[in-house]
């Protein structure tokens, strides 16, 4: 089978090479070995499959008469059809670069927004999408213009091929920039994937609300009977990076407000749980309310604790605090 029969294989590496790197990230690979796996998949591969889509003919070095009757010039133009190798290689880093921040923008509008899953599993399907388009581009080319891989056989960077006026210049510090410069583009992108920029961690706690409609005062079950057991859904969601455990008190409270200062008059511990969540997780505890004050001027008091919490809880010693001003009849 001669080589032009092959002018595909590129491509079906790039689709199996694609799926393969992104199983393996997928599965949870860590250190040195996951961005050894991203690197190819974020740099290379989707640009490869765009530039082969666009460019799916081989370098063809002919000359052309310029019409005389429209420019008055008589000197041949150089045409070339397809690209070279090292041209496909430094357009399919520099294509790379366009695609992956396109894909992660376009993540933002997804409900997952930017996760590793959605970007990785979005540029795989792209890069496989444009690796088919570059096969049907070069099929419907001539059989004998299509570009089919094949090794170099000499330097990969400005390898002589072309006539040129400039046959003397040496090409060799243009070769060693290129190299260095493509060298710390992977360099810096492997930095990237294995430093990823992180938020500070932080902690949120909510309350399971009511059905909202036009006649609803508060999000939360704001009326309470004397002496009877009542039921607080309470809500963690842990974005601090790593597993916490955490300890929900919730405090009954008697308070007034002279405009100035709000001060509380009396004191009830109601219930403590502990919980513990995993990061990027959030957990539900159900906490047992049963208020032995009545009046309209009462709140609950949330006090969320990492690790355990001291015997006497206050606002001040609190992780995260909420008040839910109440009425027990």
């Amino acid at each position: 089978m001669s080589d032009t029969n092959w002018w595909f294989v590129d491509q079906a590496l790039v689709i199996a090479v694609t799926g393969a790197l992104t199983l393996g990230i997928l599965s949870g690979i860590g250190g040195v070995g996951r961005i050894a796996l991203t690197v190819p998949l974020v740099l290379f591969l989707p640009g490869y499959a765009l530039v082969s889509a666009l460019f799916p003919d081989e370098p063809n070095d002919e000359y052309q008469s310029f019409d005389d009757e429209k420019t008055g010039l008589g000197n041949p133009l150089l045409v070339s059809g397809g690209l070279e190798s090292i041209e496909r290689a430094v357009l399919s880093v520099v294509s790379s670069v366009a695609v992956v921040p396109a894909v992660t923008l376009f993540s933002t509008a997804t409900p997952r927004g930017i996760a590793l899953e959605p970007v990785l599993s979005a540029l795989a399907v792209l890069t496989v999408l444009l690796a088919l388009a570059a096969i049907g581009a070069r099929y419907r080319c001539p059989p004998d213009r299509r570009f089919v891989p094949a090794l170099p056989s000499g330097s990969p960077f400005f390898a002589p091929g072309r006539p040129s006026p400039y046959q003397r210049v040496s090409c060799r510090p243009y070769n060693v920039a290129i190299a260095a410069g493509l060298l710390l583009l992977v360099m810096s992108g492997g930095f990237a994937l294995a430093n990823p920029p992180q938020h500070d961690g932080f902690t949120e706690v909510s309350v399971e609300t009511e059905n909202v409609s036009g006649e609803t005062q508060t999000m939360y079950d704001s009326t309470y009977s004397a002496g009877e057991r009542h039921e607080l859904n309470a809500t963690i969601t842990n974005q601090e990076h790593e597993e916490r455990t955490y300890t929900t008190v919730v405090m009954l409270e008697r308070v007034s407000d002279d405009g100035d200062d709000l001060t509380v008059h009396e004191s009830t511990e109601m219930d403590r749980r502990t919980a513990t969540v995993a990061d990027g997780e959030s957990r539900q505890q159900t906490l047992e309310i049963t208020p032995s004050m009545r009046g309209d001027d009462l709140r609950l008091t949330l006090l969320l604790y990492n690790g355990e919490a001291p015997a006497e809880p206050t606002t001040e010693s609190a992780y995260r605090t909420m008040h839910l001003p109440i009425e027990v009849e």
